[in-house]
């Protein structure tokens, strides 16, 4: 008996509660809820992947004002920079095709072309595409033989200006490098340029803009070095997009406002952060002649990755 009562004492509040829903207004109907934003309209992020020109922190602050400013400039667009922790990791993303868009070295615009990306800019013009070879001035450098049996530093393999352009150099000016020097690659711009100022090299190689970016910031590091060697000019690096990712017309966009950074204050700011004095339209023939060069690179050094006879923890 004492149960039964509990059961419906228990089972009442369901009943009322049928009865009120039954007696009461009906629920409303389910009605689907629509966003008031077109989809095309929607703010979409873009990643830019920055090859290791600097070191991580000092890329950010080169490139970060560079995303904003095309984020202020096309709508419905938001740009970040991505930056990698050396050129391998930067290569892997290439091959993987993991960014929208590149801002790689003219070797890695070669093999992006391969994949599904294509120029749409030049950063720079080719007077400062070229590679330099550093010395300490205590050294008393002055003959090429002098290096002989010595380490020199580079940044890496794929390091066109800063790594291949000078090791063809010093092949073609008599120094045998696979043999009569240790080749070591350290990662970064300016990792080389500290290993022959620290004496752990006699020699590194790096390209202009770094250098330059080390005579305004550390003037009393870079009094005490001096270029021992320039190389020949190649295209400068490329300003790339995903063809499959990215809109064509928004490439367009993009290479419209980097081409006209020169034209405006603000945009001249952005050059100068970049060591840059103008950006280019560019396409993929532009960089014909670094196809031309890597062809003669490979007949005369082969694989240059196999040079390093060193390894470093």
């Amino acid at each position: 008996m004492v149960s039964r009562v509990l059961y419906l004492k228990w089972l009442f509040p369901f009943i009322l509660l049928l009865g009120l829903v039954g007696c009461g207004d009906e629920l409303p109907p389910y009605q689907p809820q629509y966003s008031q934003t077109p989809i095309n309209q929607i703010t979409k992020t873009y990643i830019i992947g920055v090859h290791p020109l600097h070191n991580p922190s000092k890329l950010y602050e080169v490139f970060n004002p560079l995303a904003d400013y095309l984020t202020q400039h096309i709508s419905n667009a938001q740009f970040r920079i991505q930056a990698s922790k050396d050129y391998p990791s930067y290569d892997q993303k290439i091959a993987k095709e993991s960014l929208d868009f590149l801002l790689p070295n003219p070797y890695q615009t070669l093999n992006a072309i391969k994949k599904r990306y294509k120029v749409i800019n030049q950063m720079g013009s080719n007077d400062l595409f070229k590679g330099i070879i550093l010395v300490r001035k205590d050294q008393n450098i002055t003959d090429i033989n002098q290096l002989k049996g010595k380490s020199i530093a580079y940044p890496a393999p794929t390091a066109l200006a800063a790594t291949m352009m000078p090791q063809y150099y010093l092949v073609t000016h008599g120094l045998d490098i696979q043999n009569d020097t240790k080749t070591l690659y350290v990662g970064s711009q300016e990792s080389s340029i500290l290993n022959v100022y620290t004496g752990q090299t006699i020699a590194s190689a790096t390209w202009p803009v770094p250098w330059l970016e080390l005579e305004k910031q550390q003037p009393e590091i870079a009094n005490q070095l001096e270029i021992f060697a320039e190389t020949d000019t190649l295209p400068n690096n490329s300003f790339m997009y995903h063809t499959v990712t990215v809109p064509a017309e928004l490439a367009l966009r993009v290479q419209h406002l980097l081409a006209n950074l020169d034209q405006t204050p603000e945009g001249e700011a952005l050059l100068e952060r970049m060591n840059l004095q103008k950006i280019y339209q560019a396409n993929n023939e532009t960089y014909a002649p670094v196809a031309d060069f890597i062809e003669k690179f490979r007949k005369t050094l082969g694989d240059n990755s196999l040079l390093d006879k060193t390894s470093r923890d």
